[in-house]
């Protein structure tokens, strides 16, 4: 009897072995056997596999998306593995805790934007009002230019009145 026992836990020891399927390594084929993974989630894994081999489960969730904490450990239920380890309750902390990591290092990147934002901003309400100024000014000088001056209609009337008395009528 013990050695029935022995041989049955040998047996799906090999079974299990044979029935886990590491991500780095596992063809199209094997990733679709696994429930939940088809041919869209096949493809992205193969795709990020070849740009690098996944470290770890949070390597794994973070690159490939579409892929959370939760479906991470339904694929490690039914047999998914990543270099060879299953997927852990703690590595669940971790990933929230990487996340937490790239949203600070994200920070300063906005707050750059936001600086760059304002400076644009800026530099182009002084352009309008720059603008704004030439614009006034060359209206002033327009407008001198075209309206005679007060000595100047003094003269032009006189000039108008002097040269009414000395023309005779035309017939």
């Amino acid at each position: 009897m013990f050695k029935k026992l022995l041989a049955f836990v040998a047996t799906m020891y090999v079974a299990m072995a044979f029935a886990a399927v590491d991500v780095n390594t596992a063809t199209s084929a094997e990733l679709d056997a696994i429930k939940g993974i088809g041919p869209v989630k096949s493809a992205l894994i193969i795709s990020e596999r070849k740009k690098a081999p996944f470290k770890d489960w949070n390597d794994f969730v973070t690159r490939v998306k579409g892929v959370g904490t939760d479906s991470a450990a339904k694929f490690s239920a039914d047999g998914l593995t990543v270099n060879g380890t299953s997927y852990k309750a703690g590595a669940k902390a971790d990933v929230k805790a990487d996340a937490k990591a790239d949203k600070k290092a994200d920070k300063p990147v906005t707050e750059k934007a936001k600086d760059a934002a304002v400076a644009t901003k800026d530099a182009v309400k002084g352009a309008a009002i720059a603008t704004k100024d030439a614009a006034k000014e060359t209206a002033k000088d327009i407008k001198a230019a075209v309206t005679p001056k007060a000595e100047t209609k003094a003269e032009v009337k006189a000039d108008v009145k002097a040269g009414a008395k000395t023309e005779p009528a035309k017939k």
